[in-house]
């Protein structure tokens, strides 16, 4: 039995998932700053360790949560993935969870 219930890893993907997407966002902005508009590095020095710990966190979670929640291979592989590109694990939460797989699994018949 897992010390980490279906409902609690599925709570925790979602935090993980939405504030790694803000530290994405944050991270573009600073960078935008820094290159575009007055060459200040400030967004960037702030931004560029919290978005770094959340992605490490973010992909510490996936792991965890398709364990818990049964998911697939390719639904893990499509959830790492998605902690690549910018804002793409907001994406993939909601589709996740319109898919039902940040649910409690159910049980399989052995």
């Amino acid at each position: 039995m897992s010390a980490v219930t279906a409902p609690v890893a599925a709570r925790l993907f979602r935090i993980v998932a939405v504030a790694e997407a803000c530290s994405w966002a944050g991270l573009l902005i600073g960078m935008f700053f820094k290159y575009v508009v007055v060459g200040d590095e400030i967004g960037v020095t702030v931004f560029g360790p919290i978005h770094g710990a959340l992605f490490v966190a973010y992909l510490v979670v996936t792991l965890l949560a398709a364990r818990v929640l049964r998911w697939s291979l390719p639904t893990t592989l499509l959830a790492l993935a998605a902690s690549i590109p910018p804002l793409a694990t907001l994406w993939f939460e909601r589709r996740a969870r319109s898919r039902g797989q940040l649910s409690e699994p159910v049980p399989s018949a052995r």
